[in-house]
């Protein structure tokens, strides 16, 4: 009982430490961030443009965490990743992981997808490509999108994010 009332929370809305996904504060000789306000802003600009960073691609991850819902964003990189495979043996071994893992009905992180996209999707892996995962891939972001991206965008890690001030690299006294 005790570890699922710790469980929940966890949950977003009371999420204090978002510093764990920060780059590191400093190296040394000199204190640098590589992360300023206006990269912060600018993940609101879009999806895409949070996938995109390093660190806003890691606080959406921290945030799906605590949402219970970390499956659909690992899935994403999971198919970046696979898009990247040149050889046809190392192609077959990823996408049967990333079927077993993210897309079958008993798979342990299944995501959320209609029972037409699955089967196109277990057609497409008998003889997989590059290209075999991306009508999936396409609807799990679209779902990210439309729904996580904007509780994102509102919850106390992005708004925290926002707040803090940020510097750029400042020499320490040795």
């Amino acid at each position: 009982m005790k570890t699922r009332l710790a469980c929940l929370s966890n949950k977003s809305d009371s999420y204090t430490d978002f510093t764990e996904f920060l780059p590191p504060a400093q190296d040394r000789t000199t204190r640098c961030l590589k992360l300023t306000q206006d990269e912060v802003i600018r993940w609101a600009d879009s999806f895409d443009v949070l996938l995109l960073h390093k660190y806003g691609l890691a606080a959406f991850r921290a945030f799906l965490k605590t949402e219970f819902s970390d499956e659909n964003i690992e899935f994403w990189m999971a198919c970046e990743e696979y898009k990247k495979i040149k050889t046809p043996a190392k192609l077959v071994t990823k996408a049967n992981k990333i079927y077993n893992e993210f897309i079958d009905v008993k798979a342990p992180r299944e995501v959320n997808i209609d029972f037409r996209t699955r089967e196109v999707t277990r057609q497409s892996l008998e003889e997989p490509t590059p290209s075999s995962l991306n009508e999936v891939q396409a609807r799990v972001h679209s779902l990210m999108e439309k729904d996580s991206y904007p509780r994102f965008l509102r919850s106390k890690i992005y708004q925290d994010l926002l707040k803090t001030q940020y510097t750029h690299c400042q020499r320490n006294s040795v």
